[in-house]
């Protein structure tokens, strides 16, 4: 009886989140073809615009995993979230292990900026919200530390994956090195964030219909603020040298969290818990 139930629940979910995944590609297409469109159009203020860009985003977000907890095809929990949504003018710093964890973090933080791939400006689900929020790019090499650092002193969160994409299963996190370097030369602190799955979804080996046996809980954590004047005195120290030793204790910070926050989540998920 028990496998038919787990059978039944599996099967139920694999539709869901084929819906979930439709729903997901038709917002972003109306959201771009028509609302940052229509944006475009009816406010010339590029600060403004960019704020009710990102806000759109945030609330589509929101809806989002609402219809994906209400259907059953995933559950979520943010600790210390009033922390995250206060920060302004830091790095903000996550691990990578999924396709939606942009989702997740952004569906809180609704002023937030972010650092993305300049391939995805070749997505036809995502350019336009992208560019509708000015997102920065990071292929944008000669102006990008200049635009950072505008940004973060005028008080902007930026959001980093410093992995650079998904973390791949059974294989422990790699940094580069492009958000210590960020930080080192912006003088800006960084905020850890530590996103934990409990089952393997839609990372870096998966497709949406690796279906796991259980529903995913997300977990979304937020960690200590990393106090850049401890890592770089630039009386003192080359940058370089300060930018690597930062990515190493970020590196170490996020795998001991990640491993603590898992024996955690394993903990609670057994019986009698």
């Amino acid at each position: 009886m028990n496998a038919v139930r787990a059978a039944l629940s599996r099967g139920w979910r694999l539709v869901m989140t084929g819906l979930c995944f439709v729903l997901f590609g038709v917002g972003g297409l109306l959201l771009s073809l028509v609302w940052f469109n229509l944006l475009n159009l009816v406010q010339r203020d590029r600060a403004r615009r960019r704020r009710l860009a990102r806000r759109s985003i945030a609330a589509s977000f929101r809806t989002f995993l609402t219809v994906a907890r209400a259907l059953g095809v995933l559950d979520y929990r943010f600790d210390n979230l009033d922390v995250l949504r206060q920060e302004r003018g830091c790095l903000v710093v996550a691990n990578h292990p999924t396709l939606i964890d942009y989702v997740l973090i952004a569906s809180v933080m609704p002023e937030t900026d972010c650092l993305v791939k300049g391939a995805l400006l070749r997505n036809p689900f995502l350019s336009g919200a992208i560019r509708a929020s000015d997102y920065l790019i990071n292929s944008e090499a000669d102006t990008l530390l200049s635009a950072c650092q505008q940004r973060l002193s005028q008080g902007d969160t930026l959001l980093i994956f410093p992995e650079g994409t998904r973390t791949q299963a059974g294989k422990a996190i790699t940094l580069q090195r492009g958000a210590a370097n960020i930080a080192v030369r912006c003088a800006s602190d960084l905020r850890l964030v530590l996103i934990h799955c409990s089952e393997h979804l839609l990372d870096k080996q998966s497709r949406w219909y690796d279906i796991p046996p259980n529903k995913p809980f997300f977990t979304v954590d937020v960690r200590e603020r990393v106090n850049i004047n401890d890592f770089y005195d630039a009386a003192v120290q080359e940058p370089a040298l300060a930018a690597r030793q930062l990515n190493r204790h970020l590196q170490h910070r996020l795998t001991a969290g990640l491993q603590s926050l898992s024996g955690i989540n394993d903990a609670s998920a057994l019986p009698g818990n």
